[in-house]
Formats: structure tokens, sequence, C-alpha cells
């Protein structure tokens, strides 16, 4: 195992920079130093050198919203399953994630819980942040496809079981402001730590308005299964827009919200605020079928999953590494992208020193050929991948 090494020459992407030619100094699993070409301190010189010639560095990326990859989810309620399913995405170039348990009823959730919790802390691939609860107190008025009669009303007690079920290990739960009662759901989270979001809702402006003011900081998959903008009722789409202090996820797959709608996005939003997730579904790069999500078949159509009875969508197809490129194709620059997929995610799950290329970060970065994919990924300074 090498400690310490130079990756060289690469183009190292920042996120307020872009540095051709560069050299990072990786040392005892951290960033040492992010040197310009030329710039390189002779004390360093003794040390191997890895060729990332043609490479992008970016900082490994960080997915907060994802039910499943590879064929391996939380919604197996196998904790192998969920170490399978990190050992795939870290492959992929993603170096932690939000394993993300779709709206069940409360009883059902805590028991997955129960299964999944001996995994975290186990995992030798992406790192498991804690998990995203997407519901169960959401609004019946905006299911998307979660099973309406899973649906719960606000209930404390039950919040608190499933805390109590994930061991401290909730990163964040989706719900709805608006629900009669959802205050003291709001505020116990809030208490211990836990990104409350805005999804699943039927929110108007000012209900938004009210839940942003008791801890609402975070907006669900922007524009899909909320209240709509409207120029007299703007809903929760338009108080996310119009906030900048809210930040919010986007699907940027190019379906669940139009390419032209993600660069709008980005003139309106201050880019810190912005977090591309991939909100993709167990059978994501999944080689055999058949397809399963949340216990339902489902088939790959028009760039997304589609339920296998109706064509409904169902979900995204998406990886991390081609939201990056979309969000470049959308108009991003490569910095705002490198926000957008790691930084701004980092931040926010409290763990500042992650998601960047800047000395005494802790080295998890990818390389990117030219065409925006994963050729090497490096997890605390360590190679994941042999073929590089």
């Amino acid at each position: 195992m090498i400690t310490e090494f130079l990756l060289t020459p690469v183009c190292a992407v920042t996120a307020q920079d872009t540095l051709p030619n560069a050299t990072l100094w990786i040392k005892d699993g951290h960033i040492a130093g992010c040197f310009a070409e030329g710039a390189v301190p002779p004390e360093t010189n003794h040390l191997p050198r890895v060729d990332g010639k043609g490479c992008f560095a970016v900082p490994g990326f960080v997915d907060l919203h994802i039910h499943g990859y590879g064929g391996f989810g939380p919604e197996l309620a196998d904790p192998q399953a969920l170490l399978n399913m990190s050992a795939a995405l870290l492959q992929n170039g993603v170096t932690a994630f939000c394993p993300t348990l779709y709206c069940a009823k409360p009883a059902e959730m805590e028991t997955l819980l129960k299964n999944l919790v001996p995994a975290v802390g186990k995992e030798t691939g992406a790192k498991i942040l804690g998990f995203h609860l997407e519901g169960p107190f959401i609004s019946p008025k905006k299911p998307g496809v979660m099973k309406p009669q899973d649906i719960a009303p606000a209930d404390l007690p039950a919040f608190t079981r499933l805390y109590d079920a994930a061991e401290g290990h909730l990163a964040a739960v989706t719900l709805a402001p608006e629900l009669p009662g959802i205050e003291p759901v709001i505020t116990f989270a809030k208490q211990h730590g836990i990104r409350v979001q805005a999804g699943h809702t039927n929110a108007t402006y000012d209900e938004f308005l009210l839940g942003a003011a008791r801890g609402v900081t975070h907006v669900t998959h922007l524009f899909n299964a909320m209240s709509p903008f409207n120029h007299r009722e703007p809903g929760a789409a338009g108080a996310a827009l119009m906030h900048p202090g809210i930040s919010c996820e986007i699907i940027a797959d190019g379906v669940h919200v139009h390419p032209d709608v993600v660069a709008f996005l980005r003139t309106v939003k201050p880019v810190e605020n912005i977090v591309a997730v991939t909100d993709a579904l167990l059978p994501t790069q999944q080689t055999q079928g058949p397809f399963v999500a949340n216990g339902e078949e489902v088939i790959f159509d028009g760039g997304v999953w589609k339920r296998k009875t109706d064509r409904v969508i169902a979900g995204s197809a998406l990886t991390m590494a081609r939201a990056f490129k979309n969000l470049v194709e959308d108009g991003f620059t490569l910095p705002q992208a490198v926000q957008a997929t790691s930084t701004n995610a980092s931040r926010l799950s409290g763990r500042p020193h992650e998601g960047r290329l800047e000395t005494g970060a802790r080295a998890d970065l990818v390389l990117l050929n030219t065409h925006f994919e994963p050729v090497q990924v490096f997890l605390n300074g360590q190679p994941a991948r042999a073929d590089f």
C-alpha cells in the first residue's frame, strides 16, 4: 500500500477553479497539496508518481438520494446488499451516499432500518452517510410512485421509533411541511441533526415558508412531486426558487427535469445550494433482469425506469458521473458541476472537509476521461479500480 504519492499530470477541478497540468500530492489518505503546473515543491521529487495524463481530477461524487444500484439496495432488507451497493457505487466514482428508503408504513420502515443498520461502518466502498427516509409523512396528493396506502399522518412517536431503529444513523427525512401535526416531527429532527427536506408536498407558498421557519432547509427532487410554480400561487417549487437559503436536489437526467430548466436553475439559485442526486432505482446498471424496484417490475424506456404495468415513470437510471456530464452540457462550469455533485452535498452532510480538492481534505477523488467517464477512483487515497 502506497501512502504517499503524486498524481500528475491531471486537470484538477476544484470548487473554484480549473487547473490544467496540475499535481495532487496525496499523503496518508489526505490531500497534502494541489499545485498548478510547475509549482510542485522540490521536497516531493522523490515520491512515486501516478500518471493521470488526459484526465480530469474531481472530488468523489456524493449521492444524497439513491434507492439502489447494480441490483442492490436497502429495499432488500439485507445488510450485505447494502455493502454490495456501496462497493458497486465506488466503481462508478461515488465515494459517499445516503441509502434512501421508500415510503412505507412506519412499522415496516422501522423493521427495515433495524435490518440495515448492521451494515453501517462495515462498508469498504462508498461511505454510508446515514439513511434518508422518503416518507412516511408525505402528502397523499403528491405521492409520485409511492404507494398511497403506505402514506401516514404526522406522528412524533412513530418518528421517534424510526430514529431509535436507525441507532443514530438518520441523515435526512423527506416530509410534507403542510401536514397537520408535522411541527413536532420537524423540531425533533432538527434537534437530532437530521436534515429536514420538503418533498412529495402539496404545500402552498405560505405553508412552505412556515415549514422553512420551523426548520425545513432542503427540497427533495425539485419540481418533481410537489406543488408547481404559478404566478398567483408560487407553491413549493416557487418558494425553493425564490429563497436563496433553501438548498435543493435536482435529478439531472434530462427526463425528470428538462435540461433547459436545469440550466435556468443555475441562473436563479446560488450554485452552492444546488445538489445533484440520482434518485436511482435498484436495477440501475444491473445487467440482467428481471428488473424490480419497490416490489414492482420495471422496464428501461426513454432513459428512465417505468412500471411495466402502466409505463408510468418509476424512477431514475442516472449515475452521478452522468449527472456531472449532463450538468456541464446544461451550462454549468466544471467547478460548478463539482460543487453540485460533491462539495455541496458534503457540506450539507456536516463534512465540510470532504468533497474538495484542497490541502487537508480527505483524498476521495475520481479521474474522468474526456467523455467524463470514471477511469479511476481513489478512496481515502487508495485506488479502487485495479484496471487503471
